[in-house]
């Protein structure tokens, strides 16, 4: 699993990938946040071919004011949270505040009828006041997690990952998390390809390492201690098909292996090997996406070793088989290498 994530689903929408048109309503409540609003609307409009079609909505129509002083026009009512197929509520200021039960009312009957719920940072507070975080994982901006869990007991909250995937409800941490969620749920819908096409676009990370800890605890490094492991990660992504060791990975840092695993934690919130697993589950999918290669081949080109091991992880961490993930996301014809005749999944 994936140390900046929790619970990550195999759930995808199959009209998204049939090609119908996936209607995403973000909710403005009053005191939105605008980056928190704005994530949603950059992510999905940057998607090629245009597969989601994204309206603002309030309680009603007309200008909802914003936590930054400007008011922002929201096009639908509540309506457009009944007829979405996902529901996204960006975070808003004061997040303790009682919300209009029509809004509560909106939001549960969306989860009553089975759409897609979803928020980023103090937007949980919404989906938990609605009942639609009963029973679930979840998470929100670590400065507010405490809060959470004091005011809705009955939510299991994380306060050390990015964002949860508890399958038709997602929930993000503080601001950026949201696009780490967003592109996600890119990923869950059209792909990785797909997922890492509109990070290029956006210039973000198709995934972030770590998770919330790395804030907690240490939001900027000391003047005293200004070194970071990004080189040692970025020399690790080009050799993954090798049997990388943390001793490796702390003789290109030139530090010892006991040093090296502490500061990697501290950099990023997950350990080195889970790190690793995660980064080559990702290449994984990237070759069952955009090559013919067999399984095997795949299992090799990525660090995993034998097919039965990627096996293994795949069904693991994403719920599914390697085959099946192929099926779902591969291109009609694979642009790389052919894969020869007979590969199994």
């Amino acid at each position: 699993m994936r140390e900046e994530t929790a619970y990550e689903s195999a759930d995808v929408d199959a009209g998204v990938r049939e090609g119908r048109t996936h209607r995403v309503a973000v909710l403005v409540l009053e005191g939105v946040l605008p980056l928190d609003l704005g994530i949603p609307a950059q992510v999905f409009t940057a998607v090629p071919g245009s597969p989601y079609e994204l309206t603002l909505c309030g309680r009603s129509a007309g200008p909802v004011p914003t936590a930054a002083g400007f008011d922002v026009t929201v096009a639908a009512g509540l309506e457009a949270v009944l007829g979405a197929d996902t529901v996204v509520v960006p975070g808003y200021t004061p997040h303790e505040r009682p919300l209009p039960t029509v809004v509560l009312d909106a939001l549960a009957d969306a989860h009553r009828r089975g759409r897609r719920l979803v928020s980023v940072c103090t937007g949980a507070f919404a989906l938990a006041a609605a009942g639609v975080l009963d029973g679930c994982a979840a998470t929100t901006h670590w400065l507010y997690a405490d809060d959470l869990a004091v005011r809705h007991p009955r939510v299991r909250v994380d306060p050390k990952v990015l964002y949860v995937d508890e399958g038709r409800v997602l929930t993000s941490a503080g601001v950026a998390a949201g696009i780490d969620l967003c592109l996600h749920l890119v990923r869950r819908d059209l792909g990785a390809a797909t997922a890492n096409e509109v990070a290029r676009t956006l210039v973000a990370a198709p995934h972030r390492d770590g998770g919330q800890a790395q804030y907690i605890r240490h939001p900027l490094a000391g003047a005293a201690d200004p070194a970071t492991l990004a080189p040692t990660r970025t020399w690790a992504l080009d050799r993954l098909h090798e049997p990388l060791t943390v001793r490796q990975l702390a003789a290109h840092a030139h530090m010892a292996p006991r040093t090296f695993a502490r500061r990697f934690v501290a950099e990023t919130g997950t350990t080195p090997l889970r790190w690793l697993l995660a980064a080559r589950l990702d290449r994984a999918r990237e070759l069952l996406e955009s090559t013919g290669l067999a399984v095997d081949q795949v299992a090799e080109r990525c660090g995993l070793g034998s097919p039965s091991n990627l096996r293994l992880h795949f069904r693991r961490v994403l719920g599914t088989s390697p085959t099946a993930y192929r099926a779902t996301f591969a291109s009609p014809e694979p642009p790389g290498d052919a894969a020869p005749s007979g590969r199994r999944g």
